[in-house]
């Protein structure tokens, strides 16, 4: 496994957050509810705001650079923020098998414990490594949404997945 290092990003990462998160978007549309449409034409300000609303961890290579990510949001809603969301998880196509995906999966179980009662994500169905991972991590399907994403006219199912972390 290749040595990375995990930190929690801040605002002064926003604009390689922005950078990835937008290669993300691009490459793997139909993983991300988001659009790349959308997200490209936001000023470096939002990704900023976005890294200081949500505890977000980035991954970062020996180089410096960073190469993946992972979110966690709690809702404010007292009736719901029992409930942490795990979101925007992504790694480039030359860290993946390396344990980073796991690594950053564990950060965000790690801040959402004593935090929140459940972690709750949506995983793509057709994502099998992903749903793998999470699977191992303890996380177990719920439900099914059918044609969650709409892609260029193409419709992708996505599955629903919960840890407990009470």
């Amino acid at each position: 496994m290749s040595a990375f290092q995990l930190r929690r990003l801040e605002a002064r990462d926003a604009e390689r957050y922005r950078a990835l998160r937008l290669d993300g978007l691009l490459r793997h549309p139909e993983a991300f509810g988001a659009s790349h449409e959308d997200e490209a034409k936001q000023p470096p300000e939002w990704f900023a705001n976005r890294l200081a609303m949500a505890a977000i961890f980035g991954g970062f290579d020996a180089a410096g650079t960073l190469v993946g990510v992972a979110g966690l949001s709690i809702p404010n809603a007292i009736k719901s923020k029992h409930k942490g969301i795990l979101w925007g998880m992504y790694v480039v196509e030359a860290a993946r098998a390396s344990g980073l995906a796991r690594r950053l999966v564990e950060a965000v179980i790690d801040e959402a414990r004593g935090k929140v009662e459940q972690l709750q994500l949506t995983v793509v169905a057709s994502n099998a490594p992903a749903l793998r991972l999470y699977s191992k991590l303890g996380f177990v399907g719920y439900g099914l949404e059918k044609r969650a994403l709409c892609v260029d006219g193409e419709y992708f199912d996505e599955t629903l997945m919960a840890l407990s972390l009470d």
